[in-house]
């Protein structure tokens, strides 16, 4: 009787084991997948307007830009209309699907390699990236969380988190005129021309 509780036992922990290496590969994999989604289009597109108009619908996809919008905003997002943020979501959504493909030039592809998985919390991983791109490296911490499967919640890119580097200028913004004026700060980033 004793054996076979022991057997028991060293079964469920191997399954247990075994079971954050799975989340952790489907993550990674899931990463995979929506990388070379992108790829392929940048290395299609004739120009970044056709860039970016044809790889937004992916972003949006993989991207929870609720949270990520949220969070950089920081505390003051209670303090925010329904309305003002449906806006800010719009707004940030906008700037940082332009930022990201701007960083691209139509038809040029970088190669990334996939470092490793971490999973600092369940339901949470990072995925460690470097990508070779027109002769220059860059160091990528994709962090992403499990809600109805793997999405993008923020990426950290040569050390600086996209959500904590916005977090910085919206706090300003805030304390100096609350969500108007944050408001009025997304708006005019978003229709700087590039």
């Amino acid at each position: 009787m004793k054996r076979r509780h022991f057997l028991l036992l060293l079964a469920s922990l191997a399954l247990a084991v075994k079971a954050p290496c799975t989340v952790t590969d489907d993550a990674e994999n899931q990463l995979k997948q929506w990388v070379g989604q992108v790829t392929d289009i940048t290395s299609h597109a004739s120009d970044r307007e056709s860039l970016r108009t044809k790889v937004r619908p992916i972003l949006e996809h993989i991207i929870n830009f609720d949270s990520m919008t949220r969070r950089a905003i920081g505390p003051g997002w209670r303090q925010f209309t329904p309305e003002q943020q449906k806006e800010a979501i719009r707004l940030f959504t906008t700037l940082i699907i332009r930022t990201y493909t701007a960083k691209f030039t139509p038809g040029e592809v970088p190669s990334v390699e996939y470092k490793g998985v971490t999973s600092p919390v369940a339901g949470r991983v990072e995925v460690s990236t470097t990508a070779l791109y027109k002769g220059s490296k860059y160091d990528a911490i994709y962090r992403m969380e499990q809600s109805n499967g793997w999405l993008i919640t923020d990426i950290v890119v040569e050390g600086v988190s996209i959500v904590a580097n916005y977090r910085s200028q919206f706090q300003s913004e805030f304390q100096q005129g609350g969500a108007a004026e944050v408001l009025k700060c997304l708006n005019r980033s978003v229709n700087t021309k590039e």
